[in-house]
């Protein structure tokens, strides 16, 4: 842990992400994509020469990186740092009050189904991570935050305090739709604390595989421009046969 009193300069951090334009664009690459800067530009309502700027001092601040592929140039979140920061300024922002029907209509997709950097969140996550306890896939704690007893566990942020971990007949479930154990130096399970509710979703290498094979098969599917994850009805109907997920009664909590 870095001495706040001391080199841990997050003024630095905070002011960029502060400007209404630059937390736009850190927010549309929240699900782990790489986006160039036109697609950019139309997310956070800007002229591209405008965005330009912004996109600059996002890179030379350590927020953004970038890389060029062919004409263009492609930028994405530095690091799972970056993407646990606005996660859990997310929760520490006021109340969000809809201004439109679109804009609530987005507010109640968000707190449905979402992405959380490479892995789902949202009612959806949280489910999907109860269900897998609940199967014997995971093991090490019940999904539940609790304040009393959380050491480094914050809300809205990667978790510390369990250890989850598959079991061997975990790997049987998890193969069931496709996934199987990943071949990387990555922690296998990790989770965080969604801020939609305090309980945890499945992160690390297994919950990245698990969200791009549920993406594979059609179960989800991403919403352009957005962190937003659709559930359509055959998704609907695997969830609840695999996991016993019921999307009815995730939509109905989601909207309230």
């Amino acid at each position: 842990m870095r001495d706040l009193a001391g080199d841990a300069n997050f003024l630095t951090p905070a002011a960029l992400i502060g400007d209404q334009t630059r937390a736009r664009i850190l927010l549309a690459l929240l699900d782990d994509r790489a986006l160039p800067m036109t697609m950019l530009a139309a997310e956070s309502g800007v002229a591209p020469s405008t965005v330009s700027s912004h996109l600059s001092q996002l890179v030379e601040g350590g927020l953004l990186t970038v890389r060029s592929q062919g004409r263009h140039r492609y930028y994405s979140l530095a690091s799972t740092e970056v993407a646990a920061a606005l996660e859990a300024l997310a929760r520490l922002a006021p109340p969000f009050t809809p201004r439109s029907l679109r804009s609530g209509t987005r507010a109640r997709s968000l707190r449905l189904a979402r992405t959380c950097y490479d892995h789902l969140a949202g009612h959806l996550g949280v489910s999907v991570m109860r269900a897998l306890i609940d199967r014997k896939v995971l093991t090490g704690g019940d999904g539940v935050h609790d304040l009393d007893r959380s050491v480094r566990d914050r809300l809205s942020a990667p978790g510390w305090d369990l250890t989850y971990e598959v079991t061997e007949l975990g790997w049987t479930v998890l193969a069931e739709v496709g996934v199987e154990p990943p071949r990387t130096d990555r922690p296998l399970v990790r989770y965080c604390v969604d801020w939609t509710e305090q309980r945890h979703h499945l992160a690390g290498a297994v919950g990245a595989a698990l969200l791009e094979r549920l993406l594979e098969i059609g179960w989800v599917v991403r919403v352009r421009g957005s962190r937003v994850i659709q559930v359509p009805d055959k998704g609907a109907q695997g969830l609840r046969e695999w996991l016993g997920v019921e999307m009815e009664d995730l939509r109905t909590r989601a909207a309230v």
